[in-house]
């Protein structure tokens, strides 16, 4: 019965940890230009390690109140980031209301070949609404990345234009490297505090992304929520909680 016991343990380290290297060179060959993938990688390599700490049966000799504090920092964790991944889950179905004064398109990776895919899902839900709401103007928010050759507000406002939104409609913000630069950037372009705003970013950056704006003095902010690649949501949904407690930490949300 140990054995097969034993053995099953071996099979769940070994297959997660297989399973998370997987996920991080996917993420790897995707390009998106954040090194998160190393965190999949390394929790991967951790799995392995922690099978043979088991074998050598390293928990079975450690102290009762080491294995409590342990156990403890590891369900502190826990609950955090599922609290906070409910944070950003209730940002997934924001859709905004019609006839915003503005709405502002948060910036990501431009590349030579156009908008990278995420920064697409954001632009063509801009699209959306800025064909539905005529009166609307648009602010492109995002700077110049080392990794790029132009701005980012500029390649999403060329897009816009592409698809037929007359450029007179469109407002770029190029200095942003950020979400809360992003925000503080384009509050300079407008009155924050009358001014109807419409947030548009992917669906698990709308939570942070709207509770910065609204720390940064808007009074009438909506979060519009753009789709994002299923694929890579793991991926993002992770990274974004890192983003969440770190911007409360540094009190922007």
């Amino acid at each position: 019965m140990k054995e097969k016991k034993s053995l099953v343990y071996t099979i769940i380290w070994i297959v997660a940890g297989i399973l998370l290297i997987g996920y991080g060179l996917v993420g790897y060959r995707a390009g998106s230009g954040n090194g998160f993938y190393k965190v999949w990688i390394a929790g991967g390599i951790l799995c392995f390690l922690m099978e043979v700490l088991r074998r050598l049966k390293v928990w079975d000799k450690l102290p009762k109140p080491l294995k409590v504090i342990f156990l403890s920092i590891v369900g502190a964790g826990l609950a955090l980031f599922i609290v906070v991944e409910g944070f950003i889950l209730s940002g997934f179905g924001k859709k905004g209301e019609p006839g915003l004064d503005y709405i502002i398109v948060l910036g990501a990776q431009v590349r030579r070949s156009g908008p990278s895919v995420v920064l697409r899902y954001r632009l063509d839900k801009a699209y959306d609404y800025l064909v539905e709401n005529p009166e609307t103007l648009c602010i492109c928010s995002g700077g110049k990345g080392s990794n790029e050759h132009i701005a980012e507000g500029e390649g999403m406002r060329d897009y816009l234009v592409e698809r037929g939104i007359d450029e007179s409609r469109i407002i770029v913000e190029n200095k942003s490297e950020n979400t809360v630069q992003n925000i503080i950037y384009s509050y300079e372009l407008v009155d924050e505090e009358r001014d109807r705003i419409g947030i548009v970013t992917n669906n698990f950056h709308v939570f942070r992304a709207t509770a910065i704006a609204r720390k940064q003095g808007g009074e009438n902010i909506v979060g519009i929520s753009a789709d994002s690649n299923p694929l890579y949501l793991p991926n993002n949904m992770s990274r974004e909680c890192i983003g969440v407690i770190k911007d409360v930490l540094m009190g922007n949300m």
